[in-house]
């Protein structure tokens, strides 16, 4: 596990060796940012601010790929990854992209905030052992630590109990951060039960995505999820808030982290969320609250 830093991340100096001694395609714009290409698409980073209730301020950033083909279209992930027809090519997609991330990312972000980074289904289900080594020794050629980034498995592993257990313990092994999404009771590969997660055998993740808009479906049993994972000392981020309403609601059920367009929307930098906005919104809403 690379838990010290071999030296600060200094891109200006280390991108000729760091693309030397990748197998990726990478190229650097005059104002510092890396992209990277896939065939003949374009890929590099926007970040979407993470917000913590408890500290106040930005904690780290969410991921996403952005990407373009002839420099002129722009594609959708889902359409880029399309792309990737055998696992071996998915694979060598989704290392490409986190490599993007960190590389745009540590060389902006101060030394206390997270890189999120989503890793796509099918590759957790093609590398079957020591997911996250070739990141972590990506990690340690620009001089990161593994606990700076926060693994988020996608919902669709939920459905594979044995796979989930594994990508979760194997991650945590390396020094990682990760989280997994709920999904209410009912759904497919449903992610509902906290005595699944505290458990002998227990799935161990340090944060639980919960979708904003589950926070007002009366059969999600997301509220009752949220007071029992606190219980047992997890973290929860709401994800997709898009209303004052939806920043209320995540406030009521005791959300530690905070995402969504109302907050913040993915840009091509290192941006931060007002604590006036978070501040301002929630004492509206109370407001409203006691006047209905």
């Amino acid at each position: 596990m690379n838990s010290i830093a071999h030296q600060p991340f200094a891109v200006k100096d280390e991108f000729d060796l760091i693309r030397s001694a990748t197998d990726f395609s990478l190229e650097r714009a005059e104002d510092g940012w890396i992209s990277g290409y896939f065939f003949r698409c374009k890929l590099t980073s926007a970040f979407q601010p993470v917000f913590s209730i408890a500290s106040n301020t930005t904690i780290g950033h969410t991921a996403y790929i952005r990407s373009q083909i002839n420099d002129e279209i722009a594609l959708w992930p889902w359409q880029v990854f399309s792309q990737a027809s055998t696992d071996a090519q998915l694979v060598e997609l989704d290392r490409l992209c986190r490599a993007v991330h960190a590389l745009n990312y540590f060389k902006t972000a101060s030394d206390s905030e997270q890189l999120f980074l989503v890793v796509h289904p099918r590759l957790l289900e093609s590398v079957k052992t020591d997911h996250g080594r070739t990141f972590e020794n990506f990690l340690d050629l620009i001089g990161v630590r593994t606990s700076r980034v926060t693994i988020e498995i996608p919902p669709a592993v939920n459905r594979d109990p044995v796979l989930l257990y594994q990508v979760i313990n194997n991650y945590r092994a390396r020094g990682y951060r990760v989280s997994a999404n709920y999904t209410p009771a009912g759904a497919p590969g449903s992610f509902s039960s906290v005595n699944w997660l505290i458990g002998p055998e227990s799935l161990t993740p340090d944060i639980v995505r919960i979708d904003a808009d589950e926070l007002f479906r009366a059969d999600s049993g997301a509220d009752a999820f949220a007071e029992n994972a606190l219980r047992a000392g997890l973290q929860l981020l709401v994800w997709n808030i898009d209303t004052p309403r939806q920043l209320a609601a995540a406030r009521d059920i005791g959300a530690d982290y905070l995402l969504g367009n109302y907050l913040g929307s993915p840009v091509r930098a290192v941006s931060t969320i007002s604590p006036e906005l978070i501040r301002d919104t929630l004492q509206a809403e109370t407001a409203r609250k006691e006047n209905l």
